[in-house]
């Protein structure tokens, strides 16, 4: 576990699309709280080491079954509140500082897999609106997500005007 000088722990969190631009959103295990995949950034790795790592771990899936859309610019940070904070602990965590990746998934959907670790995420996913997680999250994130989703949308609206990587000019049309 990697946390900075003010207390705060980094950690990646991923935003899974499909075709549709629906998210994967996760239910936690024997919990009523759902989530994106998220966790935290280990001493040897970098931010994109370790969303690799917590897809594979949370959702079952490998770097080819995705492509990296866009990640956030900066690392985004929410506080813990007061009685989630574990006091006793060293170092002491305050909150998360957070790398946003949005993938698109290029795999059929039936390869995702919640039981890869021995102690799972999820029990239970769907595919949800993009902005809908904002509203659903855990009330002390919704800053985050709000943030986050805002900037990886503007990937999305990107990719749309720009298909395979090529901006069309003005009065170009794709040929049927």
């Amino acid at each position: 576990m990697v946390v900075d000088k003010a207390g705060y722990r980094l950690n990646v969190g991923i935003v899974l699309a499909n075709s549709s631009n629906r998210v994967f959103w996760g239910r936690r295990a024997g919990h009523d709280a759902w989530q994106f995949p998220q966790g935290g950034v280990n001493s040897n790795e970098t931010a994109t080491e370790a969303m690799f790592r917590e897809l594979k771990e949370e959702v079952g899936l490998d770097k080819n079954d995705v492509e990296i859309v866009g990640v956030t610019k900066r690392w985004l940070k929410y506080r813990l509140p007061k009685q989630y904070i574990r006091h006793g602990s060293t170092p002491l965590v305050i909150g998360q500082k957070q790398k946003w990746f949005l993938l698109r998934l290029r795999c059929n959907e039936q390869k995702l897999r919640l039981d890869l670790s021995d102690t799972p995420e999820f029990d239970s996913w769907r595919w949800i609106d993009f902005m809908e997680p904002v509203e659903q999250v855990i009330y002390f994130k919704r800053h985050v997500y709000q943030l986050a989703l805002e900037e990886l949308n503007s990937y999305l609206r990107q990719q749309r005007r720009t298909p395979f990587g090529k901006r069309r000019r003005r009065g170009q049309h794709k040929k049927m």
